[in-house]
């Protein structure tokens, strides 16, 4: 999609200063306006770069943009220090951002600059779709960062970010210090606000105490006087200053023509300040300044409490890209004794050999060359036990080196590592939002509506029956109610709940999961790898026709050549040397087994009945154990061997599906084995209903009849056969050791293998649904409470203040239980 920045000539003339821009906001200066037709009408832009900008979304099909967007949003300077975008179309500079999922796709995670509401989210995601190239766009409201995925061949990443740029809006890479820098600035203002709004309000209640003591009309009318003009003097930094959050929003929501939460915040405020101004200027009637500054300072420290808590759930999923650190000490060759040197973590490349001290950070994926020692992988893991590591074991970048000094050579780096692989994961289901936020936002939304409405009906009812207090029975009605409650009722357990499961080695890769989790009926577990450990170990041979062991086992290892099947990994186990043959032209049948060209003939290895395809029926009957796996190999000639395999249930399998089914859920046992291993496995843990050789497709055909008949089923598999039917149940939970969690599908990855983590997440899953309806149920019966006692005059300004501070401050603090583990 070409963008097209050419601005259009100038109209007629237009009397200055007109209506403030239908793109920007800001006040259109001059005696000439661009004009654009935009949603049926003619509308006045005041310069050439936003009538560029909005050229560019109408003639790309998005005018709805302007209909949806909660804030006209101010266009701002681009911030110091930005680049050109070309820079980023350097691999170097990619290195550190940008992760390969494919031969023709690149993936990286963007930080968006002036997101001012979810309609800027929208525009992004819709106008970036359409690009020719654009593989997939998810934005983050809350942090503001964006996956997206392209195709190198058509698109370069420099042309993505000129596109955001063409918008209106800025792109840079993630990066982790300066979000923090960000954070501290925005921190540290939300403090002084807090701090002038505290301060005016204890200074402004001085003033106001002598009049509420003063019962036998002692103190004099000058002297009260002066006291309110002090009071006003006081009262001006908070509403210039401390209230400045709410005047903007409420200003871009009524230029936007829509209504925020800060509208009637601000009406109340307002009017409140406005009608006690009066009253100091005349000299007569009330003034109310102690309420108002009481009432700024306590909604900002509500804000402060609520903004707080989003960012403690929100670093909980930070913590994966903050691992790397700063400095590793590369090794200039294989020699260990040499002197190693200080680089950049960020400069290594797989193939490097680093040294890394006892007590450091593993800067990359790497496999031990020398040395032996013990690490901490409770990054990825959630295990604190250290393991133990020796030549030739597996290193996890971001994992600690915690006793021995280790030589390592790198084999993964940057944005290639297995955390940056679930970072990115964690990512994309911090970007999703389920069913039930969506359709509490729009309650949310409506809500504000109501509130005016009542505002408006209290006071008119109010002029006729006590004049004197309609204005303020009609703050409090503006200000007592409390949509941001119905609103955050729903992200933060969302989010802290997320944070949780990736604490204890869980990684949430879909934010769906957690609402589908809490409300299953049926759990399906695969077999092998999932219910046994997955470490298969061949206890037995049986030749069936005219080869040995040695050329069978040949002819075997050329067949699973590259494959990743546990029956591959035990095969290659227990050869003592590689393989003389090599297959050509290999098939694999998910499910079934492998075919291939060996030794100039057809072979097959896999299942009974698939071999039995191509080589007829079994010569002989088999009498080996039950519990056992048998894989077949044959070829043209007939059947070669039968290899026998043994794989060990996992310890705590039979405590998941006791745990489970305690829970009142079904268990289903379903798996591609042989029907006899499947029931004698299902014997040992006590499965009522177990299916046996099955195919991909009868899996997937399983879950489907299941769903048809009501039932809201979890997937459990090790994700190597498992893609079609994990896709297909309502949320599925794939085994991972982090090799292939980028290409997983799955909702929910187990890191560190162990079954009882499905136990944990559906403990996690059914307490953040708890969470989310005590808040719905709180923010419901506050709002139900609180809007008609102060339509009645029950509530004044100060007190309906404090009740929906109250209410938001519970419904964050309730939802910030899951984030300590609470109960």
């Amino acid at each position: 999609m070409a963008l097209d920045f050419t601005a259009g000539a100038f109209s007629s003339p237009v009397p200055a200063p007109v209506a403030a821009c239908f793109h920007c906001g800001l006040p259109v200066v001059g005696t000439r306006a661009y004009l654009l037709p935009i949603l049926g009408q003619t509308r006045a832009l005041c310069c050439a770069g936003c009538e560029a900008v909005a050229r560019t979304i109408v003639k790309a099909g998005l005018e709805s943009y302007y209909e949806t967007r909660d804030v006209v949003p101010a266009l701002e300077a681009v911030p110091a220090g930005l680049p050109a975008a070309e820079i980023y179309d350097d691999p170097l500079a990619q290195a550190q951002f940008v992760s390969a999922q494919g031969e023709h796709r690149l993936d990286a995670l963007l930080v968006l600059d002036r997101i001012r509401c979810a309609a800027c989210v929208w525009l992004n995601e819709r106008y970036l779709r359409a690009m020719p190239g654009v593989l997939g766009v998810t934005i983050n409201y809350t942090t503001r960062r964006a996956q997206i995925a392209w195709d190198p061949r058509t698109l370069r990443l420099s042309e993505i970010i000129a596109a955001i740029r063409g918008l209106g809006y800025d792109a840079f890479p993630f990066d982790p210090s300066r979000q923090r820098l960000t954070d501290r600035a925005e921190t540290r203002a939300a403090l002084w606000r807090l701090f002038v709004a505290g301060f005016g309000a204890m200074q402004v209640m001085m003033y106001a105490v002598p009049r509420y003591i003063d019962t036998n009309g002692t103190l004099s009318a000058e002297a009260e006087q002066i006291l309110r003009w002090a009071s006003l003097v006081l009262t001006l930094p908070v509403i210039l200053f401390a209230c400045g959050p709410f005047f903007s929003s409420a200003l871009t929501d009524l230029r936007a023509r829509r209504l925020g939460i800060d509208v009637p915040i601000s009406l109340g405020i307002l009017a409140g300040f406005l009608a006690s101004a009066w009253a100091t200027f005349a000299g007569e009637g009330e003034v109310y300044f102690d309420s108002i500054t009481m009432l700024v300072f306590l909604l900002l420290g509500a804000r402060a409490l609520e903004a707080g808590a989003r960012r403690k759930a929100a670093l909980q999923l930070d913590r994966l890209a903050r691992w790397m650190p700063a400095h590793a000490m590369r090794l200039p060759g294989r020699n260990a004794n040499s002197a190693a040197e200080r680089v950049a973590a960020h400069e290594l490349r797989p193939g490097d050999w680093v040294l890394v001290a006892a007590g450091d950070t593993i800067p990359a994926d790497g496999i031990v060359e020398s040395g032996s020692g013990s690490a901490d992988e409770s990054l990825l893991t959630g295990e604190s036990r250290p393991v133990i590591k020796r030549a030739g074991c597996f290193l996890i970048g971001g994992s600690v080196n915690i006793d021995q000094p280790l030589i390592m050579r790198v084999t993964q780096a940057g944005a290639e590592t297995r955390a940056a692989a679930i970072g990115r994961l964690l990512e994309r289901a911090a970007a999703g939002k389920p069913r039930l936020v969506e359709s509490v936002d729009r309650v949310a939304h409506r809500l504000t509506w109501v509130v005016i409405g009542c505002a408006i009906v209290a006071y008119a009812g109010w002029s006729l029956i006590d004049p004197a207090r309609a204005f303020w029975v009609a703050v409090a009605v503006l200000v007592v109610t409390c949509p941001c409650a119905l609103g955050l009722a729903a992200p933060i357990a969302l989010t802290s709940a997320t944070g949780a499961l990736a604490r204890r080695g869980m990684v949430l890769t879909r934010a769906r999961a957690i609402e589908s989790l809490a409300t299953v009926t049926d759990v399906v577990l695969d077999k092998t790898g999932t219910l046994t450990e997955g470490h298969l170990r061949m206890t037995g041979f049986a030749p069936l026709g005219r080869l040995g062991r040695d050329a069978c086992l040949d002819a075997a290892l050329a067949l699973e050549a590259g494959s990743l099947h546990p029956v591959a990994r035990a095969l290659r186990g227990c050869a003592d040397r590689a393989s003389m043959l090599r297959s050509q032209q290999a098939v694999h049948f998910p499910g079934s087994g492998i075919e291939a060209s060996v030794g100039a003939r057809r072979t097959r290895i896999g299942t009974g009945k698939f071999v039995g395809e191509l080589c007829g029926e079994l010569p002989v009957r088999d009498r080996a154990a039950a519990q056992l796996t048998h894989v077949y190999l044959g070829d043209e000639t007939g059947w070669l061997a039968c290899f026998v395999f043994e794989d060990k249930l996992r310890s705590d399998a039979r405590e998941m599906v006791d745990a489970l089914r305690a829970q009142g859920l079904r268990i289903h046992l379903l798996s591609g084995d042989a029907s006899s291993v499947v029931t004698v496995c299902a014997n040992l843990l006590g499965i009522q209903i177990a299916t046996g050789d099955a195919t991909p497709q009868d899996k997937h055909a399983y879950v489907a009849k299941l769903q048809r008949e009501g039932r809201r089923v979890a997937m459990l598999g090790d994700g190597l056969n498992d893609a079609p039917v994990l896709a297909q149940s309502d949320v599925s939970i794939a085994m991972g050791d982090g090799a292939a969690l980028a290409r997983m599908n799955a909702d929910l990855v187990l890191l560190s293998g162990r079954l009882s983590g499905v136990l944990e997440a559906r403990s996690i899953a059914l307490r953040a649904m708890r969470v989310i309806r005590q808040n719905f149920g709180w923010a419901v019966v506050y709002n139900g409470v609180a809007l008609p006692l102060a339509v009645l005059g029950l509530l004044g300004p100060w007190e309906a203040a404090i009740g929906m501070t109250a209410s938001s401050f519970a419904v964050v603090m309730n939802s910030a239980r899951l984030a300590y583990g609470l109960r």
